[in-house]
């Protein structure tokens, strides 16, 4: 398989994205020298991912990927949605972002706690074609958050059948059924399908 950069700084991501891509070279953007400051001014996950991976792709002949991904729960209206990274500023801490998420969702039944991880991978190789996945994790919100593993909203998102929250449950487990593990193994079936990787 070809050296593929992932556009993202992001180490948690990156971190899943090798272990599940184990067979491909992912470099991330510093790695392969480019600092493109691109906005992210889409209206969906789709967009956004197409946004990163196109503007990326303007520096390099190689193949890029990038995903846009976040939370949506469906009592605060799908919030905080394609601004997930962006919810409550930038330079805001998870932990603030969660608490926030947990103290509007206070007395909040659970039935309607219901919530789900979006995650959307988009290609955009060489000659031009671009492709784009859609994959996502259903689930709710808690009471509280648990668990110290993964990144972001794991400590607040459940998922039923498992019983748990995402960030208490193991890398391998998580990138099983997470959203970007779905998304990452779609993209990767898309790739093959179209002979860009074997």
């Amino acid at each position: 398989m070809r050296n593929i950069i992932f556009a993202t700084g992001n180490e948690g991501k990156l971190r899943e994205i090798r272990d599940i891509m184990a067979d491909a070279k992912i470099v991330s953007m510093k790695e392969a020298g480019i600092e493109a400051q691109i906005e992210e001014n889409g209206s969906t996950f789709e967009e956004n991912a197409l946004i990163k991976a196109r503007g990326v792709s303007a520096y390099t002949d190689a193949i890029v990927l990038a995903d846009d991904s976040g939370l949506e729960v469906d009592y605060l209206n799908k919030e905080p949605g394609v601004y997930s990274a962006r919810y409550l500023g930038e330079d805001t801490s998870y932990a603030i972002k969660n608490q926030a998420i947990l103290d509007r969702m206070k007395g909040v039944p659970r039935e309607a706690r219901s919530a789900r991880f979006v995650c959307a991978i988009a290609a955009v190789l060489p000659d031009g074609r671009e492709f784009v996945v859609r994959e996502t994790i259903e689930g709710y919100i808690g009471e509280c958050a648990a668990g110290t593993k993964g990144f972001g909203y794991d400590p607040i998102f459940y998922v039923e059948e498992l019983g748990c929250s995402t960030a208490e449950l193991s890398e391998e487990k998580k990138n099983e059924v997470s959203h970007r593990g779905k998304a990452l193994r779609a993209m990767k079936k898309v790739l093959r399908a179209h002979g860009v990787i074997v």
